[in-house]
């Protein structure tokens, strides 16, 4: 992250008020915000709110992932775009919603596929990632990339009713001094093609994702601020129909 001061203007002093007048935030804590670069995979279900509340905490630069366009069947969920914006390109919808927002964002657009090969020059260039993809293959892209070029990874997935949040940073050890585990230590392997259903088939409740992408919005604040205790080496679980949070603790495996 950018150690250089960013002077807050007096019309983001306002804006910001609410965060400002919180002793684990102030204004070197919003300064901060405004510094940092966060690149969020997927301009989707979890991508969309994780973008809104990324750019209305004023982190000063979103970088987007996503080479999708709008389509109707995304607008049940994918809350950052709208109908006038069906049929172009996912990332110019987002840019031009967090525009709307908060213009004192600035807002990278990457056009493309995350691929293994494309994934660690990406993620360099960022001080927190998010991934928001829907495919096993894209994670673990991501997950790789970030710790080759040791980035925190807000990690999540939804289903048709329930969702999962962790953050990952095994290239730092825990308070134990043991190393945090990995994505792999979660998922060895991808599972075999097919075996997990996609959203278009399986369905999803909408409001899902907004619940968990908010809360990978929440988890990459607070490691940008450095405050609390980020989900490392715990799995949130969320079970939208009985409305229940569950965490499950894992470790790194030998």
């Amino acid at each position: 992250m950018d150690s250089s001061p960013q002077p807050l203007t007096a019309e983001e002093l306002e804006r910001y008020a609410r965060h400002i007048v919180l002793p684990e935030v102030g204004g070197a804590g919003q300064q901060k915000l405004k510094r940092a670069r966060v690149l969020v995979i997927g301009a989707g279900g979890l991508g969309a709110p994780a973008l809104q509340y990324l750019a209305a905490a004023g982190v000063g630069t979103l970088g987007i992932v996503d080479d999708d366009k709008v389509s109707l069947s995304n607008l049940q969920r994918q809350v950052i775009h709208d109908t006038d914006f069906i049929g172009q390109p996912k990332g110019e919808s987002a840019r031009t919603s967090i525009r709307r927002l908060n213009p004192h964002v600035s807002v990278e657009l990457h056009n493309l596929r995350l691929t293994a090969e494309n994934a660690p020059a990406l993620v360099a260039g960022y001080d927190v990632v998010i991934d928001g993809s829907d495919n096993f293959q894209t994670r673990f892209a991501v997950a790789d990339a970030c710790l080759q070029e040791k980035r925190p990874l807000v990690h999540a997935a939804v289903g048709r009713f329930d969702g999962s949040v962790t953050v990952l940073m095994p290239f730092a050890s825990g308070e134990d001094g043991q190393p945090n585990p990995s994505y792999r230590d979660l998922f060895p392997e991808p599972p075999p093609p097919g075996l997990v259903p996609s959203c278009a088939e399986a369905g999803i409740l909408g409001a899902l994702p907004g619940v968990i992408g908010t809360l990978q919005a929440l988890e990459a604040i607070k490691l940008i601020l450095g405050i609390g205790e980020p989900l490392v080496g715990r799995l949130l679980l969320y079970d939208a129909l009985s409305a229940r949070f569950e965490t499950i603790r894992y470790k790194r495996r030998s």
